[in-house]
């Protein structure tokens, strides 16, 4: 799938990114949530759907997309499965203001069809995690950065090893609407870091969970794992369901 990308009045060029195959993980109980979830930077949406088809939440169904091939800064260019280009594995890093667009742009789109009983979410990993924060930025201000309207009502965001990108964006924005104020403090949102990650450094994920909170992200909870590097773990995978049956209200089957 593509999608094209031009804000209006900017002067840079259109792009076109070619999204790879969507994995989907059906729920084998009664459908209650459906959650986009994004691989980290170099991997596959198929990777990912064989865990979380695993866990324990038969009430959820996962949508596991393939981020597009494109050039990425942080390798000197050479192209890689990526949601959007980086430069740096952080909070401070330049933003890629077209690239988050058209992931969030494809995410939205991912959770469009889904019956309006069923709450959505997005959730991710590393570079993933990133672009998932990016869409609850989008879901607070009812906008895509390049000003169109983002059409989806998230319930749920889960962030795993990743960082906050746009977060001086961020700051700048909430408080000027009291409507934005209320969608940030009324959406739950789950970071969790290892203190031994050496990909996407543990200071830049607690520092991104410092920011979303002073926005106004009351409903956010953090979650550190001592000596966890840039890999997930049975016990953090644990703590996702526990926080997403909570949150979301799920029933055992």
């Amino acid at each position: 799938m593509s999608f094209s990308s031009s804000s209006r009045g900017s002067r840079s060029s259109r792009m076109t990114f070619e999204f790879g195959r969507t994995h989907v993980v059906r729920p084998k109980g009664r459908h209650q949530a459906t959650i986009v979830w994004l691989h980290g930077l170099g991997d596959r949406g198929s990777s990912w759907s064989q865990l979380l088809e695993n866990l324990p939440l038969p009430n959820v169904k996962w949508i596991c997309p393939t981020a597009p091939t494109r050039p990425v800064s942080l390798f000197g260019g050479f192209p890689s499965t990526a949601w959007f280009d980086a430069q740096d594995m952080s909070e401070d890093a330049p933003d890629d203001l077209e690239g988050l667009d058209a992931t969030a742009a494809h995410v939205a789109n991912l959770l469009s069809t889904e019956p309006a009983d069923i709450k959505v979410g997005v959730g991710g990993f590393s570079m993933g995690a990133a672009a998932a924060l990016y869409s609850a930025t989008c879901h607070i201000f009812c906008q895509y950065g390049n000003r169109s309207p983002y059409p989806v009502n998230l319930s749920s965001v889960v962030c795993l090893s990743g960082w906050l990108p746009c977060s001086r964006m961020l700051r700048n924005r909430v408080a000027g609407s009291n409507e934005t104020v209320m969608r940030a403090a009324s959406l739950p949102i789950l970071l969790c870091h290892g203190s031994g990650d050496d990909v996407v450094a543990y200071e830049h994920g607690e520092k991104s969970a410092r920011i979303l909170h002073s926005a106004g992200f009351q409903s956010l909870t953090f979650r550190s794992y001592n000596g966890l590097g840039h890999y997930t773990i049975p016990e953090e995978m644990d703590e996702v369901c526990r926080w997403l049956t909570d949150n979301l209200g799920l029933q055992g089957s």
